[in-house]
């Protein structure tokens, strides 16, 4: 084979090597789209670039899969649905703290399934894993609680960050059904006015 002949037999197959790498990384940037949804985008944003926001990904999904991760049986979602609904109530005389002791429910579920619950960071990046679609009330609920603890918040704001968690609370207790089969309720924002339901838009008059 002549020298000429040969070069071309290399560039060919460097070619058919960089077409190949390119479809398995356009294949692996489809795949983590579809498996984190917003998540990816909003993980995008923050590293500014597609192969760090992907790798921080990949690394997300890695860990999770080392952890054992356990379904509630029916009684310890009952109990936690019995929690949330003593949560809610309490809304009317303290929304701050209901607040609160909504996000204690979702950190201790997390526990109970078997997360190793750290700083908040930590735990929406591992839930981001298997419920990414809902990861965006996680950190919407917790930079209202984050805002509040700086200086009181209103208490409209306060029932949207309860509505985040509720939300996210469904598919942690694997009940994503409960808030519309039951109705659930959060007191409007004068503590005393009409209830809405918690899985619905709040609508403004």
């Amino acid at each position: 084979m002549s020298t000429l002949s040969l070069i071309a037999l290399i560039v060919a197959i460097l070619a058919i090597a960089l077409a190949v790498w390119a479809l398995l990384q356009r294949e692996k940037t489809r795949k983590l789209k579809r498996t984190f949804g917003p998540e990816y985008d909003r993980v995008m944003e923050q590293e500014k670039n597609s192969r760090r926001a992907e790798a921080v990904l990949e690394e997300r999904q890695k860990r999770v899969e080392k952890y054992h991760i356990r379904p509630l049986s029916k009684e310890e979602c009952d109990r936690f649905e019995t929690k949330w609904r003593a949560a809610q109530e309490h809304f009317v005389d303290n929304p701050r703290e209901a607040v609160a002791q909504a996000d204690s429910l979702i950190t201790e579920a997390m526990r109970m399934r078997g997360y190793p619950v750290s700083d908040f960071d930590q735990r929406a990046a591992d839930l981001s894993v298997d419920h990414p679609h809902v990861i965006e009330d996680y950190w919407i609920a917790h930079e209202i609680a984050m805002r509040d603890a700086k200086g009181p918040a209103a208490t409209e704001d306060l029932r949207r960050a309860m509505q985040h968690f509720r939300s996210l609370f469904e598919h942690v207790i694997d009940t994503r059904v409960v808030a519309t089969s039951r109705s659930q309720t959060i007191p409007a924002s004068s503590g005393r006015g009409s209830l809405r339901p918690v899985d619905r838009p709040l609508q403004h008059h």
